[in-house]
């Protein structure tokens, strides 16, 4: 399987995925306009034990609840997230991975709260967050889909 790292902007953290991620997406919500200042953020999702930090330390960032934001402690950048009822799963900032562009959003999420006239140019785009079913049907049509990583 490829490894992949990442790092943040000022290089001071370094972490490394393994293999094609469970999914890929783009967050329209709210929250994850303000914590990338941006229309959406974009992920990749993978079994724990397919990511590992290799330098430097994390801070908690975002609103500090039930999912944890992992944020470089010096310049501040997302690095990912371990998402609250999804245990054993990352949630890693696609753009923080060298090769981000290899990791197009196959589904997107909260289209309901997204900034007009914004498109992620997902495959499969849900108006809120998709129910348990659903998930488990998007990630299991992910491993079929041609536009995923290696």
């Amino acid at each position: 399987m490829t490894e992949y790292s990442g790092q943040c902007r000022c290089g001071a953290v370094r972490f490394e995925v393994v293999g094609s991620p469970l999914l890929t997406a783009a967050c329209h919500c709210t929250g994850c306009q303000r914590m990338t200042a941006g229309p959406y953020s974009l992920s990749a999702l993978y079994p724990a034990d397919r990511f590992q930090l290799i330098e430097g330390e994390t801070v908690l960032g975002g609103l500090k609840g039930a999912a944890r934001h992992h944020c470089c402690e010096d310049c501040l950048s997302w690095l990912f997230t371990l998402p609250a009822g999804l245990d054993g799963l990352v949630n890693v900032r696609t753009a923080m991975l060298e090769r981000a562009s290899e990791f197009p959003p196959f589904a997107e999420f909260y289209r309901a709260e997204g900034l007009p006239g914004v498109a992620s140019g997902a495959s499969r785009s849900f108006d809120m967050a998709p129910s348990a079913d659903e998930f488990l049907r998007l990630s299991e049509s992910y491993r079929d889909w041609d536009g995923r990583p290696a």
